[in-house]
């Protein structure tokens, strides 16, 4: 396969899965020896958070009713799934989720400066990794400075709300698509993957696109 695997991502910055599903895709990409151009693109799992954003563990169990015993459970899954492919996670009890438009926005923004993939792992280590708030701007800069983006127009996009209606769109065309979780992640514009699927299973879609595609 002489050109790059495309494979569309659709994901948010604050669902667990989303990073151990692209971890899992990256080891198999490494596995495989397959060179990929990975394009993200915006979800959000909670739009209607305030800026405050709530406790994560008091969340879930509003939103599915989880019990204090199946979450711990559940985190300690999660924990160890994202270790397996290299990726940290480190829940606390204080760990609040966050609405994360703004940093969608910032993923779009990057995206105009070749930086959109190192921007969405410096927010997913940012939130999981780090435990940092990605939905308060001076957090926002912080990341755009490390992967070397302008900050001061990176903040002059975010507050304007230059990009909001465009991101806007993007996630009302996933939708529209029939993605309701994430993350959905689409080899070749053809095969949809759901969820963390595993190493195993993502070689196998791997294969079966490149091969289609010789």
């Amino acid at each position: 396969m002489s050109q790059p695997l495309r494979i569309d991502i659709v994901s948010d910055v604050v669902c667990p899965w989303c990073a151990i599903g692209y971890n899992q895709l990256r080891v198999a990409l490494e596995q495989s020896g397959t060179d990929a151009e990975v394009h993200w693109h915006p979800f959000q799992l909670n739009p209607d958070m305030g800026p405050e954003g709530q406790n994560l563990r008091e969340h879930l169990s509003e939103k599915y009713g989880i019990s204090t015993e199946d979450s711990a459970v559940n985190r300690e899954r999660i924990r160890t799934l994202a270790a397996e492919v290299g990726f940290a996670i480190n829940f606390t009890e204080e760990m609040r989720t966050y609405n994360t438009m703004a940093a969608h926005q910032l993923i779009h923004f990057a995206g105009f400066h070749g930086l959109e993939h190192q921007t969405k792992q410096a927010l997913l280590k940012a939130y999981f990794t780090d435990g940092r708030d990605v939905s308060d701007m001076d957090v926002l800069m912080d990341i755009a400075e490390t992967v070397g983006l302008d900050t001061a127009a990176a903040r002059e996009a975010i507050e304007s709300g230059q990009y909001l209606e465009l991101v806007q769109q993007h996630m009302l065309f996933w939708t529209k698509q029939g993605i309701s979780g994430v993350p959905a992640i689409i080899l070749d514009q053809k095969y949809l993957i759901n969820g963390a699927a595993g190493v195993d299973n993502f070689k196998r879609a791997i294969e079966q696109a490149r091969t289609a595609a010789e």
